[in-house]
């Protein structure tokens, strides 16, 4: 079966509209989200920001550029080995007067701002380029204490980037994380060039090497510890890294399709200890293994409603999840946001209101991306599960968040 990627979210009726973001995912998201306002006119371009980890830490980063010369990309022109653009993000020492890591890489920014142009917003109008995390390139490491390692694949068409308030926060809680590119899947800006998605891909095949990437992945994280490089461009790592990676408590998360490859990553390899799946569908067709079974830690979270039956998106509604639901054997919870959407879990549920607020956007497609729920709520929910989560099953913390739900957090709920 062959489909483009918003076919590889979670509800049909969003497949159509999640063809193009017009504020930060490019191919991704919402056409609808063009502004009616400043922002297609001349004028200083809309700047947005992400919201300041709530932990002690701060957030250092840095790229590399993995090369696996065991396989061959299924969708290289030029049938050459898969290459992988990881960035790795741990606790560090921020260093005065440093400037923080940008947003976005610098040709994925120049390309979303190509592509909002292309839909009749004028180039320049939303600052993609000036967008900076919380980070700082390169930051001395903080410390020598190893650091659990969790792995974050994003969804089907969208770059790492997506998901980094939700990283950031694990950081600034003493995590190490390692965000995933999918190469061919998004775009992604390799040391030769930017590539983009390629057309008529195979859902299972695509899944399938997501798969792979996050055991390669493992594989390189262990060649680091050892003492290795495995930065093509053999760029110098930060002294210590290797020292804070704790190999032996690993999770893994994703969002949509990279949930998906979380949960079926978590049955290929052993070393993966916890996983959690963010609203991605589970479909048996595309499983390596239907009859397969997780008996580690794993978290499910839903937002708003299945697409196929409109039924609450959990495990009691939704066939996918209640098929992989009965196969997991080991530690596992569903948390429900019912007014959030698919798009809720990447950084638009912040980024969408704060452009809101500049601009005139159309309500009604920035319901479909985030719906209505508050979008503080839905990131203290999420910030707060997350952590909760790996911090049970990765440094064996007592949550009791994981059991009930606080009032405080009215926008969730457990679904048994």
């Amino acid at each position: 079966m062959t489909s483009s990627y918003p076919h590889a979210v979670r509800r049909a009726s969003l497949a159509s509209a999640l063809a193009v973001s017009v504020l930060l995912t490019a191919v991704s998201t919402l056409p609808g989200l063009v502004a009616r306002s400043s922002a297609s006119g001349p004028g200083d371009p809309v700047a947005f920001g992400l919201p300041t980890p709530t932990g002690p830490e701060r957030p250092g980063t840095l790229e590399l550029h993995l090369v696996d010369r065991q396989r061959t990309d299924p969708w290289a022109e030029d049938g050459g080995p898969r290459e992988l653009m990881i960035s790795i993000w741990y606790p560090a020492v921020h260093e005065p007067g440093a400037p923080a890591t940008p947003y976005l890489p610098e040709r994925v920014a120049s390309f979303y701002d190509q592509t909002s142009a292309e839909l009749g917003i004028a180039r320049g109008a939303v600052d993609f380029a000036g967008a900076v995390s919380s980070a700082q390139t390169r930051a001395p490491v903080a410390g020598t204490t190893p650091r659990p390692v969790v792995l974050y694949s994003p969804g089907g068409g969208m770059s790492r980037a997506l998901g980094t308030i939700l990283v950031e926060e694990l950081v600034s809680h003493g995590y190490v994380v390692v965000t995933v590119d999918s190469t061919y899947q998004a775009p992604v800006e390799l040391p030769s060039g930017l590539t983009l998605p390629a057309r008529g891909v195979d859902l299972e095949q695509a899944l399938a090497e997501r798969v792979r990437d996050l055991r390669f992945v493992l594989d390189q994280l262990e060649l680091l510890v050892a003492g290795g490089n495995p930065d093509q461009q053999r760029r110098p790592l930060p002294t210590g890294l290797r020292t804070v990676l704790d190999l032996d408590r690993v999770g893994v998360f994703g969002h949509s399709m990279g949930g998906f490859a979380a949960a079926e990553a978590m049955q290929a390899d052993p070393r993966l200890d916890a996983g959690v799946n963010l609203d991605g569908s589970m479909g048996q067709e595309y499983q390596a293994d239907p009859d397969g079974r997780i008996d580690r830690p794993f978290l499910l979270v839903g937002a708003g409603t299945d697409g196929d039956s409109g039924r609450p998106h959990t495990h009691r509604d939704a066939p996918d999840w209640a098929d992989y639901w009965a196969r997991m054997t080991g530690w596992r919870r569903d948390l429900h946001l019912p007014d959030g959407e698919h798009m809720s879990f990447t950084d638009l549920q912040h980024v969408l209101p704060a452009v809101g607020r500049e601009v005139d956007l159309d309500e009604e497609a920035v319901r479909a991306a985030i719906g209505t729920v508050d979008p503080e709520q839905s990131l203290t929910v999420q910030r707060t599960y997350l952590r909760a989560f790996f911090d049970h099953h990765l440094r064996d913390e007592p949550q009791p968040v994981l059991d009930a739900v606080p009032a405080s957090l009215p926008v969730a709920e457990l679904v048994p």
